[in-house]
């Protein structure tokens, strides 16, 4: 689909309890996007990388928690982690492109989670009391 007949949202909300985002179209259609999905799949250089293959894996991102969301003028979303990840701006076709083939995505993120031998579950940092 090309950043011309890419549909816009006409309703946008962070469905806090659930933890996800959910898009609503014009047409009736409902994407729902995790806020995991959108961490591990920022478009920001920070995840992304300059290049292919300069991708990095993002790992225990399970909990990750959107914590503000603002418009990027007329074509995009920024979007605000409880981990500090705010870099991305995630443009309408590519939110559209996410929630459509969301299946695929989760697919190919647990499979290069694996293949690393990395987890999603957040690592726990151990903190002694004096």
């Amino acid at each position: 689909m090309s950043r011309t007949d890419t549909p816009l949202p006409i309703n946008i909300n962070y469905r806090k309890s659930a933890n996800l985002l959910e898009l609503s179209y014009a047409d009736g259609t409902v994407l729902e996007l995790e806020a995991e999905l959108l961490r591990v799949y920022s478009p920001s250089a920070e995840v992304r990388g300059h290049g292919a293959g300069q991708e990095k894996l993002q790992i225990g991102k399970k909990d990750v928690r959107i914590l503000d969301i603002q418009p990027s003028g007329s074509y995009a979303i920024k979007i605000c982690f409880d981990d500090g990840h705010d870099s991305g701006l995630y443009a309408w076709e590519y939110l559209y492109e996410l929630g459509s083939h969301k299946e695929a995505f989760w697919k190919d993120y647990l499979r290069r989670i694996e293949e690393a031998g990395a987890s999603r579950e957040p690592s726990l940092i151990s903190i002694k009391q004096l």
